[in-house]
């Protein structure tokens, strides 16, 4: 069964300087916490805080692209995760046609942001990978205060993260070597 989300908040996971998009059910308190690279998450990020650029972006790219081939993202789904990796399928309605396509959950949530789609996760990711916070308990509040007991997950504003990803320097990604 698959479970309406929305992306609640973006993080830092100090233990890995790795960002967390945390996305919560909308109808209910569970929170699914998945791990993105930089660059999306700057691409969220962005979105997020409504920034305009005079040129297109890639995930704004993908958009224009779609649009332009007459597609229509219905909605992105988060199917599964293995070997600690997430994915995900951006479903595309052209003309009478369905089509899914295999992306990542970081790609497939800037895409959704910027086209207004429905984000969507399977039950049992959220029943196996999320947090569950008590009632009355804010998702924002659980997950500071999670950073306070483990030390691991610092939340940050849209604006906080885009400064944070601005400073890093080429060899924080490591060496590429083709």
């Amino acid at each position: 069964m698959l479970i309406e989300v929305k992306v609640q908040s973006l993080g830092l996971d100090r233990a890995s300087n790795t960002p967390v998009v945390i996305l919560q059910e909308l109808e209910g308190e569970r929170v699914l916490p998945i791990w993105i690279g930089p660059g999306e998450a700057s691409a969220i990020a962005m979105q997020l805080a409504d920034m305009k650029f005079s040129r297109p972006l890639t995930h704004d790219l993908l958009m224009a692209v779609l649009s332009g081939l007459g597609g229509d993202l219905q909605r992105v789904v988060i199917t599964r995760v293995a070997d600690n990796t997430y994915f995900a399928e951006l479903v595309i309605e052209r003309e009478e046609e369905v089509i899914k396509v295999d992306a990542r959950p970081s790609d497939s949530i800037a895409v959704a942001l910027r086209s207004e789609a429905r984000i969507f996760a399977h039950q049992d990711l959220l029943e196996k990978a999320s947090i569950e916070i008590s009632e009355g308990e804010d998702a924002e509040e659980y997950e500071v205060e999670q950073e306070e007991e483990e030390g691991e997950e610092t939340l940050m504003s849209p604006e906080e993260l885009k400064e944070y990803l601005r400073k890093l320097n080429p060899e924080d990604f490591g060496r590429f070597s083709p």
